[in-house]
């Protein structure tokens, strides 16, 4: 990372993006942070594995060098940050889904690189990220997916029971 101006770059902006975090961090969710970035930490130093492989898929793009690993390792890293502490202002929309106002979905739009959604739907949160051209609208995470067209939106959202997937089709209040 020290040895590649880019990387190095990388790492110094999510240094500072952790501090603002951990600045708002306290108790539980502080050691929460730590324990998370830490973890983090060990997922990058993986990249190594990328040398040599073909092509290596992340959440928003596909890679196949060590360079490009790391490289997409830290701007993950940095957008997730700077959405779940809120360091960057959102974009809020509320959508009603399945044509049930009591069925909503809220999605916070953040101007991040990659662009980040931390979408709310009950007591379940998630954080996505753009995957593809901004005008496909797609966006990804972990157990979740959406694509954003005008005031809509579908949502699927891997259910709580193995193997079945709820699809919400919305549209803005």
């Amino acid at each position: 990372v020290c040895s590649d101006p880019a990387l190095a770059a990388l790492d110094r902006k999510l240094d500072q993006v952790y501090k603002a975090a951990a600045a708002k961090a306290t108790g539980k969710l502080a050691a929460r942070l730590r324990a998370e970035q830490r973890g983090w930490v060990k997922g990058r130093n993986e990249c190594w594995k990328a040398k040599g492989i073909e092509t290596w898929l992340t959440a928003t793009c596909t890679v196949n060098t060590v360079q490009g690993c790391v490289d997409a390792q830290y701007k993950l890293r940095t957008s997730e940050l700077q959405s779940v502490w809120r360091l960057v202002p959102p974009k809020k929309v509320a959508y009603t889904c399945q044509n049930n106002p009591a069925n909503e979905v809220v999605a916070n739009f953040f101007a991040t690189d990659p662009a980040t959604i931390r979408l709310e739907r009950g007591d379940r949160t998630a954080t996505m990220w753009r995957v593809g051209a901004a005008s496909d609208g797609k966006y990804e995470g972990q157990n979740v997916s959406l694509v954003h067209k005008g005031s809509e939106v579908t949502v699927r959202w891997l259910n709580t029971d193995p193997g079945k997937t709820d699809v919400l089709d919305c549209q803005e209040r």
